[in-house]
């Protein structure tokens, strides 16, 4: 193995004092392979599995804190009869050496018009062609919403997980309450930015009440944000910072920074062309950060740790190459596959129902020229 990638194999203590056996980390990604009524499959669990040899730590795809805040494919942890297929899934990426993380989420707005109760934080919808129109949750409902988050943490915690992603990011429903383009409240749960806050933090506190009571010390609390939105109103590089600043006072183990490029520049922070994540990385402090986005190569996972990105997260890489990192470590990092084949699905344990999307959105992912 070549000295300038050795960085990507050091160990690294997070927050609450859990190790990570090296830098890697596999980014939560939609499969949509676990069973319609929201349990864990086989197919899931080897795919999840296939993919977590060698890495530090796997973060699961959504899972619904409540039932009609999912997708259909996706696991949910709203229900407790949901535990032993979760703790199969926690066990089997643990058996593998990796640190177990279920992402807690709630869709909102974007969920499917399969879910009979579309909710938001306001009848706002989803910025796309025939998108329902959600209803707005009453006052009243929302601490029910922000205990099902706490239920959820505890689920996880009885099902063996290593710790939970609070899911703020990509549009879901916590973002939701912090945008000011989703939010249009006008009572202590939306208007200024201090309200719209409120949710997204009560979240983060349910979650770490019941991590108090269940819970291990050692038991791992992140948090996923988007830096911005296009939309106007909507979330500025100044509403994530001021977030942000919240969040390190909560004692988490990591921020997760979701980009579509890892180095995308900041369209909404009055003039300041660096990247979101040099930005974030500026504010949060001794929060750690995780990095996401157009991670391809060994090169491009050691430069941002040279960056001072302390975590690297990789999701399509993991899909198409799961020994990614262990041929980095046998000196084989030009044997890294960075395109798939149209033949490649039974191979690399890709679930008929990722192949399938990943077919029908071409792009998403690169392949092969056919001769």
């Amino acid at each position: 193995m070549k000295d300038e990638f050795l960085p990507l194999f050091e160990p690294f203590d997070l927050t609450s004092g859990v190790q990570l056996r090296n830098r890697i980390v596999m980014a939560p990604m939609t499969h949509t392979a676990s069973h319609l009524d929201g349990s864990v499959s086989e197919v899931e669990i080897n795919y999840y599995v296939r993919r977590a040899r060698g890495i530090g730590m796997l973060i699961t795809g959504s899972a619904s804190v409540m039932a009609n805040g999912g997708f259909p494919g996706s696991a949910t942890a709203d229900r407790d009869e949901l535990i032993p297929g979760l703790r199969n899934l926690a066990s089997a990426v643990r058996s593998v050496g990796a640190k177990a993380v279920l992402q807690i989420a709630h869709g909102g707005h974007k969920c499917p018009p399969s879910i009979d109760d579309i909710v938001g934080p306001s009848s706002v919808p989803e910025p796309k062609e025939g998108a329902i129109v959600p209803r707005e949750l009453t006052a009243e409902e929302i601490p029910g919403m922000i205990r099902a988050f706490g239920e959820a943490t505890r689920r996880a915690i009885e099902a063996g997980f290593d710790g939970v992603e609070i899911h703020g990011a990509n549009g879901f429903l916590i973002q939701q309450f912090y945008s000011p383009h989703t939010n249009r409240r006008d009572d202590e749960w939306g208007g200024s930015r201090q309200n719209r806050m409120r949710f997204p933090l009560e979240v983060v506190d349910e979650v770490r009440r019941v991590v108090e009571l269940h819970a291990k010390p050692s038991f791992i609390v992140g948090y996923r944000i988007t830096p911005e939105e296009a939309e106007t109103p909507g979330i500025t590089m100044d509403d994530t910072l001021a977030l942000v600043q919240a969040l390190v006072l909560k004692k988490l183990d990591y921020l997760h920074i979701s980009q579509t490029d890892m180095w995308s520049g900041s369209q909404r922070a009055n003039g300041d062309t660096r990247p979101c994540i040099e930005i974030i990385k500026e504010h949060a402090g001794n929060l750690p950060i995780i990095g996401v986005g157009s991670i391809r190569t060994a090169e491009n996972a050691a430069h941002a740790l040279q960056a001072g990105v302390p975590l690297i997260a990789l999701g399509r890489e993991l899909i198409m190459d799961p020994e990614w990192l262990k041929k980095i470590a046998q000196g084989r990092e030009e044997d890294i596959k960075t395109k798939l084949a149209k033949t490649d699905q039974l191979q690399l344990e890709i679930p008929d129902s990722l192949w399938g999307v990943i077919m029908r959105m071409p792009g998403w992912f690169p392949f092969e020229t056919e001769a």
